[in-house]
């Protein structure tokens, strides 16, 4: 090994325009795929973030209209849902992990000194704060149980809410009106970036417990519902009960999917994956190219070297070399060849990425992610470029015959 080394720098001085060339396709290349990959895992990354931005593998339940006949019911029944329905799902539906109600009004102004704003007041449970990602910042809180209990007119108000009334200023401790009613802000929430929504976004909203909405407001029925199961993979099964439960309740036939619509975030997140696995392959396959095309000059420049030294491996088969020696000592400078472009091309990648994460675009396409899935990816090809490109003309070497190699 030591003098396949040797043998590999002192080529490498003696034709060092030839090495250079060789090299720098296979820099290019690796450059070319580490950047491409790491491009594609930050913007999933990001995509994920913001998509979670609304809460992660939860399903929201909407009350919609009636689209089949049913037990002497005609279509377009409307079918309102109420804050009980979430107790019942638990309870006749195990699967279920939490379930919880939402109500919410956005007619009402919410008032600040001079600063008026027209929030999504939202009346929620404390389990709210954990299905939807929704956290107070510190020096805040979230609701408590005293505060459903004794339906406490306090108030969590979103970042962008908080802003808009009281601009730079301290928002916990200080008193805001909402309609006739004065509220207390107990605390502001956590900015986070959500992509998606229904109803008002959550940076404009004001939460307060469920149970001073009600006597705020006095709905009959809810504005939404959500739930979270215990395993994801039990997603079309739960569907299917939930249809079966809500139908006898509300007297619709099960196979009535319009009656109460259901979106489960989950099957984004599947959709999030497959679309990502599909860029990330094609990237890939881009990258792989322009690494394949550095690999075939690496072959071209081997099939040369063994061109030039078929006096030195006629010597060593005469002396006794076998073809497996001469073998694995061409493959071995084809790969050496290609780790070393292929080190030179990971740290210039390693440099872009580190640059354009210093850009301001993580909020659009996320930030370049050079992961371990990115790397051995990006080393897998390589290896594999260098036992092909330095293959076939190490078997040409190892196969010349010796006579031939004597005589030239």
């Amino acid at each position: 090994m030591f003098t396949a080394l040797q043998e590999f720098f002192f080529n490498i001085r003696t034709q060092k325009l030839r090495a250079f060339l060789t090299m720098f396709g296979i820099v290019w290349g690796t450059v070319a795929i580490v950047v491409l990959l790491a491009f594609g895992e930050g913007f999933k990354k990001q995509t994920a973030k913001n998509m979670h931005g609304m809460g992660e593998q939860i399903v929201v339940v909407f009350g919609s209209r009636t689209t089949k006949p049913y037990a002497g019911f005609n279509i377009g029944r409307r079918i309102r849902l109420h804050e009980e329905d979430a107790r019942m799902l638990e309870q006749r539906i195990p699967e279920i992990a939490i379930s919880t109600a939402e109500y919410e009004e956005t007619t009402t102004a919410a008032v600040y000194a001079k600063n008026t704003l027209r929030p999504g007041i939202t009346g929620v449970e404390i389990s709210y704060s954990e299905l939807r990602n929704v956290y107070a910042q510190q020096g805040g809180r979230w609701l408590n149980t005293t505060d459903i209990a004794e339906r406490r007119r306090v108030v969590v108000l979103g970042d962008k809410a908080k802003s808009i009334l009281f601009g730079s200023e301290e928002a916990v401790g200080k008193t805001i009106m909402m309609g006739s009613s004065p509220f207390l802000v107990i605390g502001v929430m956590q900015k986070k970036v959500q992509d998606s929504n229904y109803g008002t976004p959550d940076e404009e909203r004001a939460f307060i417990p469920i149970t001073t909405y009600q006597a705020m407001f006095n709905n009959s029925w809810v504005h939404n519902m959500l739930y979270r199961l215990k395993d994801p993979r039990q997603a079309e099964y739960v569907s299917k009960r939930f249809y079966e439960v809500m139908a006898q309740k509300y007297r619709f036939d099960p196979k009535d999917k319009e009656a109460v619509f259901l979106w489960d975030t989950a099957e984004m997140d599947k959709f999030v994956f497959y679309f990502f696995l599909g860029l990330n392959i094609f990237l890939g396959v881009v990258g792989s190219f322009t690494l394949a095309v550095g690999g075939l000059g690496v072959a071209n420049i081997m099939f040369v070297v063994v061109q030039e030294r078929i006096k030195e491996i006629g010597i060593r088969r005469a002396v006794g070399a076998q073809r497996i020696t001469i073998l694995l000592q061409f493959l071995a400078e084809a790969i050496l060849v290609v780790m070393s472009g292929a080190v030179i091309g990971f740290a210039i990648a390693l440099g872009i990425i580190q640059v354009l994460g210093m850009l301001p675009i993580e909020e659009y396409v996320g930030k370049p992610d050079l992961s371990w899935s990115v790397a051995l990816i990006a080393v897998g090809l390589l290896m594999a470029i260098g036992v092909a490109a330095g293959f076939f003309p190490a078997r040409r070497a190892a196969y010349l015959d010796v006579v031939d190699c004597l005589r030239t």
